[in-house]
């Protein structure tokens, strides 16, 4: 399996090359080549595998020869062995229509546990075949930060920088962060918002001067290998609801189009995937480019939902890619005219590509609370405000067929998000006993300017070089 860049430029790279290297040396991120495809009943003799097994099948197509499928096996193991529940990702029914798939119940409570545990191996794993240290430098919205250092903290030939916007997390996340007291980790809050922190992310995979120093890697979403393992929770949901021969929607809260792009993978490789229902709070860019085709970038507006308090959505550009028919030179093209003026139309051929499979929904404060009253008060169910969008997404949504479930994505515990989840259901949500003393830590991390070189100075200063 070879990966090429959207952005046509770059050299094409094997599985191990693109998790190294994160974004891709022209700015676009990796796709495969080609889309693996599982048949009909390929899919139908998945149903019962457990969790790290399916996990294997799924992605052994993608990995290509950088590991042995027992191999492969090993790290899905031991990646999915620190979940708290023996399901890993448990499905829950709401009503006769309504799902919830429960994708918290990793280390840090949050969904970006199923990709990052894995992730970690496979740094940890490709690592120890040479000589190379790397550089992780994330952004964070929330709940990235915290499972990236989670999944590295302590690793050797791994050092890594997270910066997070300067009070517009929950304390639940700021804390998972800040009280990881390890030598390769340093937590940046950033004067500024989510979209600033990833904008100097960027840069910095563009800036010759870091690059040529450290071996600068990626664990947001434009990592390929962070998204891959996110397509596996969509096959074992469907697989539970009858596919390959039921088809299946799903709602997933959206700020940053990794997790739901994920979805679009599923589909891709055979599974039958009715709708994927695109949620976004009042930070709607995506709503307005899949509904209107105007992918127009304004101020971010701080909401209860902060993980999806995003304007810029890297991961979109995939989809983009595949919707102009995979032509490098125009995706750059329409890309640089975005990072330009933050503007730009989608073509007639991406629209019409998206809407084959996207549909998308706008959830303000009080629909998001409602929903978390309604899954509170009807189902017994306490859920956190992204999830709740989603729901919300999900129960109004338009033009699927009847008899057809719909699965929103549950991305974190409610007990992240306690003051939020009150003030809707009257209950506040305890945080797990596995969370342990996290208020009674020592919290470090280092405030910055929200400044490119203030960012690359600081990391510069503290960094391995790659060949160190």
């Amino acid at each position: 399996m070879k990966y090429v860049s959207t952005r046509g430029q770059a050299p094409s790279l094997d599985f191990q090359g693109v998790t190294l290297a994160g974004l891709a040396s022209d700015g676009g991120l990796y796709v495969p080549e080609t889309w693996p495809q599982f048949s009909a009943d390929e899919i139908a003799a998945m149903a019962g595998l457990p969790y790290a097994k399916l996990a294997q099948t799924i992605m052994l197509p993608f990995v290509g020869d950088c590991l042995t499928p027992e191999r492969l096996l090993e790290l899905c193991e031991q990646a999915y062995g620190r979940f708290a529940h023996a399901a890993v990702t448990p499905l829950k029914q709401l009503d006769e229509t309504q799902w919830v798939l429960e994708l918290f119940h990793g280390p840090t409570l949050a969904f970006k546990d199923v990709a990052l545990q894995l992730l970690g191996l496979l740094f940890e794993e490709f690592l120890a075949r040479g000589d190379e240290h790397i550089t992780i430098v994330g952004a964070t919205s929330g709940d990235t930060g915290s499972a990236a250092i989670d999944a590295v903290a302590g690793r050797a030939k791994v050092d890594i920088f997270m910066l997070h916007p300067h009070g517009r997390v929950s304390d639940v996340q700021r804390r998972q962060m800040t009280t990881v007291i390890a030598p390769n980790v340093h937590n940046i809050a950033i004067e500024g918002s989510f979209d600033d922190a990833q904008a100097m992310v960027k840069r910095m995979f563009n800036d010759a001067a870091m690059t040529s120093r450290f071996g600068i890697a990626a664990v947001n979403s434009i990592n390929w290998a962070r998204l891959m393992a996110q397509v596996v929770y969509y096959f074992y949901a469907a697989l539970q609801l009858g596919a390959p021969h039921r088809k299946v929607g799903f709602s997933v809260p959206t700020g940053n189009f990794g997790d739901v792009f994920a979805g679009y993978v599923a589909a891709k490789m055979g599974l039958p995937i009715e709708r994927l229902i695109v949620a976004t709070n009042i930070n709607d860019i995506l709503h307005r480019a899949l509904s209107t085709g105007d992918y127009s970038a304004s101020t971010v507006t701080p909401t209860a939902a902060p993980s999806m308090d995003i304007q810029v959505s890297s991961n979109f550009e995939r989809l983009l890619f595949d919707g102009c028919g995979r032509d490098g030179a125009a995706m750059a093209a329409q890309m640089k005219q975005f990072e330009t003026t933050k503007a730009m139309q989608l073509t007639n051929a991406q629209r019409e590509s998206a809407a084959a499979l996207f549909s998308s929904a706008r959830a303000d404060a009080g629909q998001m609370a409602n929903a978390m009253r309604w899954a509170h008060e009807a189902c017994g169910e306490v859920l956190d405000p992204h999830t709740a969008i989603g729901l919300h997404a999900a129960r109004t949504a338009e033009g699927i067929a009847a008899g057809v479930p719909i699965v929103t994505l549950a991305t974190a515990h409610p007990a992240k998000f306690v003051d939020a989840v009150e003030r809707a259901t009257g209950v506040r949500p305890g945080l797990p006993a596995r969370v342990g003393d996290l208020f009674e830590r020592e919290e470090r991390y280092d405030r910055l300017p929200g400044d490119y070189d203030a960012v690359a100075a600081y990391v510069a200063e503290r960094a391995t070089l790659k060949n160190g």
